[in-house]
């Protein structure tokens, strides 16, 4: 299971700007606030991640030495380094963030990762004529922030539009919903899943992706368990939790296996990329064989790989 190639169903492009070390330090973590930045240092999940890279690098277990080795080397290489590290054949990018001009589009992302890439449109970026159109513009899926706008307590009337017109198409694109947390604009309470029981049973013929879902991981797996259009995944949560395992055997506690999807959320710096891919592995290798037994290799292939085709149905060419 630790070398199935990965299909990233959820990702970001990564900055063009090198940063300072301690906008190094915030982009392991969720807050705008710089005041916060220098604390990340003395986070459990930072160590870890300072450790692994620089395991990856071959330098010294050191802050310094990691963020020494980013500033010294070209950076399309030493992002091209990471990405392609992971063994991902496929990417889907979320098109709405980061802002153009600031971070690679999808194209860019690709190339560097060494795989075929394919775009997300993000709904509130869009009217509902170009959300009927997505599909025929090579867009993979529809994704909304509705989190960040309000709740999924209460979606906004031009989110529910983009939802009729996606189902109105008769053939809907699946549609990826941040779950869960995120950074300081969103209000926690009302990004838990379960608020979303209305829609799911107004739109029964579209496809949905609950996106992150911590600490949500429980009421996400029971809307995949009792609904057949739902699956979700735990991107953002890996990597940022440190008890990645811990949210696998959550998440697997009423879901089926083949409703639950790999993806990183990776976003702005390349080496979440490559944390989240070796952390979702390694959780996979402790969790699996414990739960599905001599299973275990077949359900890490259809989590890594195979429930992201059958949902998405996404030819893969081999770069």
């Amino acid at each position: 299971m630790l070398d199935v190639p990965l299909i990233d169903h959820h990702a970001h492009g990564i900055l063009y700007a090198q940063p300072s070390l301690d906008e190094f330090r915030g982009l392991f973590s969720e807050s705008p606030d710089p005041r916060q930045w220098p604390h990340v240092a003395t986070g459990v999940t930072y160590r870890r991640a300072i450790r692994e890279l620089a395991a990856f690098f071959g330098c010294e277990p050191a802050e310094e030495a990691v963020y020494g080795y980013r500033l010294e080397s070209d950076r399309d290489e030493y992002a091209s380094s990471l990405l392609r590290a992971t063994n991902t054949e496929l990417l889907f990018v979320d098109d709405g963030f980061p802002p153009e001009g600031e971070g690679t589009p999808w194209q860019e992302l690709g190339r560097l990762a060494g795989c075929e890439a394919r775009p997300v449109l993000r709904i509130e970026s869009h009217n509902p004529e170009e959300i009927a159109g997505a599909r025929e513009h090579g867009f993979v899926a529809l994704k909304t922030i509705a989190a960040y706008r309000g709740g999924l307590d209460r979606l906004s009337d031009p989110v529910i539009a983009a939802l009729e017109a996606n189902e109105e198409t008769g053939s809907p694109l699946p549609v990826q919903v941040h779950c869960g947390f995120g950074d300081s604009d969103l209000w926690l309470a009302r990004a838990d899943p379960s608020h979303l029981k209305p829609v799911l049973e107004r739109f029964r013929e579209t496809r949905f992706v609950l996106l992150h879902c911590y600490p949500f991981v429980r009421e996400a797996g029971w809307l995949a368990h009792v609904y057949g259009h739902v699956w979700f995944d735990l991107s953002l949560t890996i990597p940022h939790v440190s008890r990645p395992a811990e949210m696998l055997r959550q998440a697997l506690e009423l879901a089926p296996v083949s409703k639950l999807l790999y993806a990183s959320d990776a976003a702005r710096t390349p080496e979440l990329y490559y944390l989240a891919a070796k952390w979702w592995r390694e959780a996979l290798a402790e969790v699996l064989p414990e739960l599905v037994g001599d299973d275990a290799e077949e359900a890490a292939r259809r989590i890594l790989r195979e429930n992201a085709l059958e949902l998405y149905g996404a030819p893969v060419q081999r770069s």
